[in-house]
């Protein structure tokens, strides 16, 4: 008997893929549902949002529908599961482009040269102003708690990790890691003014108070950052240099840490940008100035969150010039902390282990 599997005329009979919607299938039901969504918010007088919605759920039932009657049930429920994945990433997307376009139609027309290079001082009613002292502030006083933060982070993770294994001050020093990086940002401030009270007394003011403050916000995240990258490192490395007699303190500085340098770099440039918008701990601890601040051991400091604060709070005499000062200065620290996360891409790729021959 000979088997019909073999035959050319059955394989064309059988074939192993069934029809398919066309590539443009969703661009199609797109276009459709955008113009059912406005017309029937046309047709109720509703407005824009109500419009999206009745799009956004005439294509999930469009592209579903559409699907089952070509594709079948498996094809219609991946049809229906990848769109409401794109559906999410819509609506997830839309606080954020509306954040952005906010802040930039609002501050942009607050920026100018003097903008940059004029502070507050001597400012009085709708006198042109600038952020010229609270950018100092801020690099400043992020600065400095970044000076504390990474090598206590660093090597504290390097400890965890390489020598603190399954031992008992290892699980405590994760667990305070764990509770620090939960700790409310106003905390931070409230426990960098009482140290510094015990050695300077009550009303004390420093910019590099808002260092310390900024410090234990941001070594949890570097500690957390390291720690991952660190065990990434594959131990056949470190067990090749233990092979060749290298010592461990050198395995560490010249094998271990420079293969995961650029998840480290990575993480401390986020916990940077993390930490720079912070404004609650720098209201207390650091104060505010319409001078510029040289100097993180003399005197208050003013950041751009603070800034932006008091100018908010604070507009002066109708229409407020202060209102306008304040999106202008959001806009810069938005800037700047897209800055540091484009910094610390650039960062991770130059620092990432060279693959290839």
């Amino acid at each position: 008997m000979t088997d019909t599997l073999t035959r050319p005329d059955a394989r064309d009979a059988m074939p192993l893929s069934g029809p398919r919607l066309p590539q443009s299938a969703p661009w199609i039901v797109a276009a459709v549902a955008v113009v059912v969504g406005v017309g029937l918010g046309l047709l109720l007088g509703r407005g824009v949002v109500v419009m999206a919605i009745l799009a956004g759920l005439t294509f999930v039932v469009g592209i579903t529908v559409w699907a089952a009657s070509l594709e079948g049930r498996r094809g219609a429920v991946d049809r229906l599961v990848t769109s409401l994945v794109w559906t999410a990433f819509a609506i997830a997307l839309v606080p954020l482009l509306s954040l952005v376009w906010t802040v930039v139609s609002r501050g942009f027309p607050a920026l100018s040269v003097d903008f940059f290079t004029f502070s507050m001082r001597g400012v009085i009613g709708d006198a042109q102003g600038g952020i010229y002292h609270a950018l100092i502030g801020t690099l400043l006083v992020t600065l400095g708690a970044a000076v504390i933060s990474i090598p206590i982070g660093v090597m504290t993770a390097i400890y965890l990790v390489e020598y603190g294994v399954k031992s008992r001050l290892a699980r405590a020093i994760t667990f305070l890691v764990d509770v620090m990086t939960g700790i409310p940002s106003i905390v931070a401030g409230l426990f960098a003014y009482a140290l510094f009270v015990l050695f300077f007394g009550e009303g004390i003011r420093l910019g590099l108070g808002g260092s310390v403050a900024l410090s234990l916000l941001m070594i949890p995240v570097v500690v957390r950052a390291t720690e991952e990258m660190l065990k990434l490192v594959p131990g056949e490395l470190r067990e090749a240099a233990y092979a060749l007699g290298v010592p461990k303190w050198r395995t560490i500085t010249k094998v271990v840490l420079p293969t995961a340098m650029s998840g480290i770099v990575t993480g401390v440039m986020l916990a940077i940008a993390r930490v720079i918008g912070e404004t609650a701990p720098l209201l207390i601890i650091a104060g505010r100035t319409d001078s510029v601040n040289f100097n993180l051991f003399e005197d208050r400091m003013t950041t751009l969150p603070v800034f932006i604060y008091y100018s908010y709070t604070q507009p002066g005499v109708p229409p407020g010039p202060g209102v306008e000062r304040a999106w202008g200065a959001a806009l810069v620290l938005i800037a700047i902390v897209m800055g540091l996360n484009l910094l610390a891409r650039v960062i991770g790729r130059a620092f990432a282990p060279k693959t290839g021959r």
